[in-house]
């Protein structure tokens, strides 16, 4: 009876192992990511709220770059990049992937295990577990000519999943496709017309889902906040992302008050472009209390700046 129980123990672990397939055990990413005490999904990846991935959005790479400095994360920040919908802003949680370069016979452990859960297209696992908010991260290791895994079919599935788009470090197809998602705000390497693993030759296969990547210079972790905007991706560590957006909002209202008192001959640009005196701090706390409801921060992250002032 017990060998019989010991047995059926051994299966499970089996199957549970095998249902990972490339995933990181949620054991391990919670390992990996000690300082992010908050709600987690299911499988462990932090799980920063919608509400903090909304105020991110009005970050600037330089506030966010400070914050993360100052913290000892100084190599945040992926440049370089092909885009598609400039314009807009790129915020979610990171999701990551990770090819190599193809090797058929671990290409094909690999695949057989997924096919004996079910699945097909390495390429597609990763989108697989995508829900909203979050952002695909994919190290693709510059994978030009006949290494594009995502065209207009996948990206489709990616947005529908998501609400989002992509950091890709590869080479894409189907860019013309791709552009006609409205919302897909993506940033990625390269352009090429073909395909990954082309009949005959094996050059791609996926290694990891949701492990630690590497985009550029950039170690990117399983539920970090994406924001791309201005050319460049900013990867923040989730359990600074609420200090970065608050520095972010006080920079924000501290900078709109300093112009406004210069523009009305209140203070001089030198009073205001140094450490402000307290008359200026005392000046800036009533401010913000008579324009509270109209200042392009909530009236709830106001008060939580007023509550932490001496003034």
């Amino acid at each position: 009876m017990l060998r019989k129980k010991y047995m059926l123990i051994v299966v499970l672990v089996g199957l549970a192992t095998q249902m990972m397939g490339q995933q990181i055990s949620k054991e391990e990413l919670i390992f990996l990511t000690p300082q992010w005490t908050g709600e987690r999904f299911d499988d462990g990846r932090p799980k920063v709220s919608d509400a903090l991935l909304e105020r991110m959005k009005s970050v600037s790479v330089e506030e966010a770059w400070a914050v993360m400095k100052n913290e000892g994360y100084r190599y945040q920040i992926a440049e370089g990049w092909k885009m598609i919908n400039p314009d807009s802003v790129l915020v979610g949680r990171a999701v990551t992937a990770t090819f190599m370069p193809g090797r058929p016979d671990v290409w094909k452990a690999i695949d057989d295990r997924g096919k004996a859960q079910g699945k097909r297209g390495q390429n597609t696992w990763p989108v697989d577990i995508l829900v909203k908010g979050d952002v695909y991260v994919a190290d693709q290791f510059g994978a030009d000519k006949d290494g594009p895994t995502i065209g207009d079919n996948v990206g489709n599935a990616i947005y529908a999943k998501s609400g989002n788009g992509i950091v890709y470090d590869g080479a894409l197809r189907d860019v013309e496709g791709l552009m006609e998602i409205g919302g897909f705000t993506s940033y990625y390497t390269s352009y090429d017309a073909s395909h990954h693993n082309p009949p005959g030759d094996l050059n791609t296969m996926l290694i990891g889902i949701n492990q630690p990547t590497r985009i550029r210079t950039v170690t990117v972790m399983p539920g970090d906040v994406v924001l791309g905007k201005m050319g460049v991706v900013t990867f923040i560590p989730p359990h600074l992302a609420e200090k970065v957006a608050t520095v972010s909002e006080v920079v924000r209202l501290r900078d709109m008050f300093g112009h406004l008192r210069i523009k009305e001959g209140v203070y001089t640009a030198g009073q205001i472009d140094t450490r402000w005196a307290d008359e200026i701090e005392k000046d800036f706390s009533k401010w913000l209390n008579e324009h509270i409801d109209d200042l392009p921060v909530s009236r709830e992250q106001i008060q939580e700046i007023l509550k932490k002032r001496t003034w």
